[in-house]
């Protein structure tokens, strides 16, 4: 034993009854592991008998250790020989026993399900509070068609510099790789077959119908659809928003329509020029793999006179991607609490769920238009 460390001695009489020799100082410095050890040997015996003669310093850490390792009385003939020992004791022993038992994790399969009951809830509360928005959405367009005075001309011209204007140059160099890439692949695979000219229809068939407007309503989703939310949600953490309500400026009318309208009216030329920077990419390598310049690559795209109907395909999806990229970004931010990490949430959120919106309207699109032969 250290000098001064807490130490204790059991002695069983003939009757079978326990006494615990406590001696040294059981304080928070003189413990030690001596609480396990103590419970070890007791194992689960109850000491009848107290000999304090020995017992030096005797604090809190000391009383909860002998309460947690053995299981002894508070009566006050058993600590005569230390009361102020036993009053610590009896004080710590009635906090010990108010202290609630840490919870019973569930079994795994309790778990499982609870996990799906609340994704089923919050599934449940985004949808509703997405009609909700859509609703009172549907509701603002129509008073602003009603009354075209209220529209905010100087809002709608800077949200479709920022989402449109600014957009082009990411929007155009995609497009042109994307355009290159769809080139090599298809003069690559179609030379093997002898019939590499026929690229050429690959690409604006790829280019027009699909790659064009999907790439840039994705880069739109992650560009202006965060940035909706972002910009709605500070506003609704330093409660502007409300500020906007109680002078009775409807926060619709002065956020989410300006964004709306500009994405509807950005987007379709947005995706006409990147169908023209889709195109040159393909142009440049085809014309460097297969030797057709661009007069021949142009000829080929528009001899069969279906094109411009791909192209058409194209752009009908355009204001539809626009509508639900800027519905949901600024649907996600009227959805932000009052702390920051609300805010990264809905951020985060309206990204994934205005590309996963795209991607499965483009399948169902692409179903329409087989159904109708287009």
């Amino acid at each position: 034993m250290t000098a001064h460390g807490a130490d204790y001695r059991i002695d069983t009489d003939d009757a079978g009854r326990v006494c615990l020799a406590l001696s040294g100082s059981w304080s928070a410095t003189g413990l030690g592991f001596i609480a396990e050890r103590l419970k070890r040997e007791l194992d689960g015996r109850t000491v009848e008998s107290l000999d304090l003669s020995s017992l030096e310093r005797f604090d809190t850490a000391g009383a909860l250790a002998l309460r947690q390792s053995a299981d002894v009385a508070t009566t006050k003939t058993l600590w005569q020989a230390r009361p102020e020992a036993g009053s610590i004791y009896k004080t710590v022993a009635r906090l010990e026993d108010m202290t609630m038992p840490p919870p019973q994790r569930p079994p795994s399969w309790v778990r499982g399900f609870s996990k799906v009951g609340h994704g089923v809830y919050d599934f449940a509360s985004e949808t509703m509070a997405a009609f909700a928005f859509l609703g009172r959405l549907l509701v603002s367009c129509l008073s602003t068609l009603r009354n075209p005075r209220r529209i905010r001309w100087a809002a709608w011209v800077s949200q479709m510099e920022r989402s449109g204007l600014d957009a082009i140059p990411i929007v155009v160099v995609t497009n042109f790789f994307i355009g290159a890439v769809v080139a090599f692949i298809g003069v690559d695979l179609l030379n093997q077959f002898g019939a590499g000219v026929f690229a050429v229809q690959l690409i604006g068939v790829a280019v027009f119908r699909e790659f064009a407007v999907v790439i840039t309503a994705v880069l739109l989703a992650g560009r202006s659809a965060s940035s909706f939310a972002a910009e709605i949600g500070s506003m609704k953490m330093n409660q502007e928003v409300d500020a906007m309500q109680v002078m009775g400026v409807d926060s619709f009318q002065a956020l989410v329509i300006p964004r709306l309208a500009a994405l509807l009216i950005m987007l379709p030329l947005l995706t006409f020029v990147a169908m023209l920077g889709g195109l040159l990419g393909g142009m440049l390598v085809t014309w460097s793999q297969l030797s057709v310049g661009p007069a021949f690559f142009l000829q080929r795209l528009v001899e069969d006179g279906y094109m411009p109907k791909h192209m058409l395909v194209g752009l009908i999806k355009a204001p539809v991607f626009a509508l639900v990229v800027a519905a949901i970004g600024c649907r996600q931010g009227m959805a932000v609490a009052g702390d920051v990490q609300s805010l990264g949430y809905r951020v985060t959120a309206a990204v994934v769920q205005a590309i996963f919106a795209i991607i499965l309207l483009d399948a169902v699109f692409a179903l329409i238009f087989i159904e109708l032969g287009l």
